[in-house]
């Protein structure tokens, strides 16, 4: 996975963050979790759920790019590459560890399944 969520070429400038965020959706989710008792910081908490979310969104993305095709689509062409499941794994962030599911892909056999017989 790259650090940016846009592949932006050595000497570009990337999107400012502020410029990508909505001010109205901030204050929504804050006053969302303080309204359901959801801390801001820690397990469980906004900070490390937003960054679940952006993380999972942005390698869903990134291997919706890869096969060329979104989830549930066939690939054109009878291409063997495609979606295979989830698997956890807790990634070290800046807000603490976070747990995530992580796309997978699997590169079937056409021969592994079909023997003569």
């Amino acid at each position: 996975m790259t650090d940016a969520l846009s592949d932006v070429e050595a000497g570009e400038a990337a999107v400012d963050a502020p410029d990508a965020v909505d001010d109205g959706l901030v204050a929504e989710l804050v006053a969302r979790a303080q309204a359901g008792g959801v801390k801001l910081t820690g397990e469980g908490g906004l900070l490390a759920e937003l960054t679940r979310r952006v993380l999972e969104s942005a390698l869903e993305g990134e291997l919706t790019d890869h096969l060329g095709h979104e989830p549930g689509e066939r690939a054109e062409g009878g291409r063997d590459n495609y979606r295979n499941g989830h698997r956890s794994k807790t990634v070290t962030t800046e807000v603490g560890p976070v747990e995530i599911t992580v796309p997978m892909r699997s590169r079937a056999s056409r021969s592994a399944y079909c023997r003569p017989g």
